[in-house]
């Protein structure tokens, strides 16, 4: 198991690689991994409530109107990340995002197509075996670019995919790998 300490120990075993099918909370994720993007996962998970409040509980209509007041105020926000790259990727983003929610329904539908609607169970024994990007990733990545998205490259793609449960990677001799 990678989680060793908190809050990652509470992220392990309560979120990571369940499966998600919430709108927002894959909004969530989505802001929350391209911020990621250079960081330890640690640093984010720190900052979890603090981009909550800076962008609207993850609302994607709000956060799609963000103005460059409103990335002006987040720059000077000291409980996320303050690079202007990330915070105008999340804003671009959640306008993407909605476009993606009117043409296919709901973002979950596009994303959970990705894998026929079925989470992967890989068998991993160690955590050295776990890939950085798949296949998979790699099509959602460039997919999610063909629409408009930012900060969504294979590597990213593949860690959305491992925290809202696409992928279970949880090692075989991880509590959790039955589940």
């Amino acid at each position: 198991m990678w989680a060793k300490d908190e809050p990652n120990i509470t992220y392990h075993d309560k979120e990571w690689g369940r499966p998600q099918h919430n709108d927002q909370k894959l909004f969530e994720f989505l802001i929350l991994e391209g911020a990621q993007a250079g960081l330890s996962w640690v640093t984010i998970l720190k900052r979890r409530d603090g981009y909550r409040a800076a962008f609207s509980d993850f609302d994607a209509k709000k956060v799609s109107k963000y103005t460059q007041k409103h990335v002006e105020k987040l720059l000077k926000d000291e409980s996320i990340i303050r690079n202007k790259l990330k915070i105008n990727s999340a804003i671009n983003n959640a306008k993407q995002f909605l476009k993606i929610q009117e043409e296919y329904g709901s973002f979950n539908s596009y994303l959970w197509g990705f894998v026929n609607n079925k989470p992967i169970k890989n068998k991993f024994k160690k955590l050295s075996d776990l890939p950085a990007s798949t296949e998979i990733s790699e099509k959602l990545s460039q997919d999610l670019k063909k629409h408009g998205f930012n900060f969504v490259g294979p590597t990213i793609c593949y860690a959305l995919m491992q925290a809202i449960g696409m992928v279970n990677d949880h090692t075989s001799k991880c509590y959790l790998y039955q589940n």
